[in-house]
């Protein structure tokens, strides 16, 4: 799991598979998050689809283009930095459930920008 490659790859899959599931289920999800709009949801669905396309093209690269990895290591920590301003602030009073997911995929990634990073040092550092 210490190989970029690997990383990036499983950030991929994670990222595609939960922005699909926003996008089939934005409507329940919405609800469980005490929302009356799923049009948010879907939106994330479609930026973490979009986000995982990108990951996965860089995972799949012979050779890592460093800048690439850098800017999906600033993206999963600018996403963070988001949820954590989200879940502090009890912004957009979502249901206890609705921070509680929001707190656990940001510590997801987080380990995921961890991760990178890691790999990005024993690619520079080799």
């Amino acid at each position: 799991m210490k190989n970029l490659k690997n990383v990036l790859l499983i950030n991929a899959v994670s990222s595609g598979a939960t922005g699909l599931g926003l996008i089939a289920f934005a409507a329940p999800v919405a609800v469980l998050f005490g929302a009356n709009n799923p049009v948010p949801v879907t939106g994330v669905g479609i930026f973490l689809l979009a986000f995982a396309i990108l990951v996965f093209t860089e995972s799949r690269r012979a050779t890592h283009n460093l800048n690439m990895v850098k800017l999906i290591i600033a993206l999963d920590i600018s996403w963070v930095i988001g949820s954590i301003v989200i879940v502090l602030l009890q912004l957009f009073n979502l249901t206890p459930l609705g921070y509680l997911a929001i707190g656990t995929v940001a510590l997801w990634v987080a380990g995921m920008a961890y991760l990178q990073v890691n790999g990005m040092k024993r690619l520079t550092t080799a």
